[in-house]
């Protein structure tokens, strides 16, 4: 009798949009000792599509930090910035189910629609999803600026129910619907955060995503768009976040400790694992 087992394959996706700081390293570090703990694959994504704000600069500096803690990816490195069309196929399949329109409207008119705009995280309502053929076609020839949102109520009808595996969570009920219609392509790209990686993970063949739980709520979003494109889905472990010592989680934005400092600073590689240990030691 024969049998056949799947190789684990797990990825570090970084955004070069600033350096790399502890919980960058954490992250990083979860990923491969999860890859290797199964003598699987350990990939590396660099995820560029926000060309306002990624800086090549940046993209190198995260190479050389992964080097230097010691980490090896691998096969090539995949940047979302040469992989457009494969975006843009997925998109067209997804526009041809039906489940996908576009939305004109800025920031400001989002919030001026909200009833509760003042609340973080409020839902998009949907302005957009209501205009007729006519009127969107319009405002498209009119070369009036647009992003591209996925119906999740039209796109539940075509997948059913659905649900997903975390390793720390057990099997989670997709509920995508509570999220809104997300964006799928931004007004620049033909893509965007949730439909680069579900396809990215799907065509480097990733069977465990290892990712920060402050992205557990995607993973609904990234489940019906795998279920609408007929991806076999990955497996997930949304692992804790490290914070400071006020309790608010580590960004490249309030200034964490940089992986790039710590090499100026003469620290070695060997004490991250130590410096990561502690934050979660204190951390709640």
């Amino acid at each position: 009798m024969v049998t056949s087992c799947i190789m684990i394959a797990t990825r570090f996706a970084p955004s070069p949009t600033g350096y790399l700081h502890l919980g960058h390293a954490y992250s990083a570090l979860f990923a491969e000792g999860a890859a290797r703990a199964e003598g699987g694959r350990f990939l590396l994504r660099i995820e560029d599509i926000d060309r306002a704000r990624c800086r090549p600069e940046y993209e190198a500096a995260i190479t050389e930090d992964l080097t230097w803690l010691g980490l090896a990816w691998d096969g090539q490195i995949r940047r979302q910035s040469d992989h457009m069309d494969d975006y843009r196929a997925a998109l067209d399949r997804l526009g041809g189910l039906g489940v996908t329109y576009p939305c004109f409207c800025s920031r400001r008119d989002i919030a001026a629609a909200q009833s509760a705009p003042h609340e973080p995280g409020a839902i998009y309502p949907g302005t957009c999803r209501t205009l007729s053929l006519a009127e969107r076609a319009g405002r498209i020839a009119a070369g009036q600026a647009y992003a591209v949102r996925l119906d999740i109520a039209t796109a539940l009808t075509i997948t059913g129910p659905l649900s997903w595996h975390d390793r720390r969570a057990g099997t989670v009920t997709a509920q995508p619907e509570l999220e809104g219609d997300p964006v799928i392509a931004r007004r620049d790209a033909p893509t965007s955060y949730h439909l680069s990686v579900t396809v990215d993970d799907h065509l480097q063949g990733v069977t465990l995503v290892t990712r920060g739980e402050d992205l557990f709520a995607a993973t609904h979003i990234h489940t019906l768009l795998q279920g609408l494109l007929g991806f076999t889905p990955p497996a997930y472990h949304h692992h804790p976040l490290l914070t400071n010592a006020s309790g608010a989680r580590l960004s490249k934005r309030d200034g964490a400790v940089a992986i790039r400092a710590l090499r100026e600073q003469g620290r070695t590689p060997d004490e991250v694992p130590a410096m990561v240990g502690w934050i979660i030691a204190v951390t709640p």
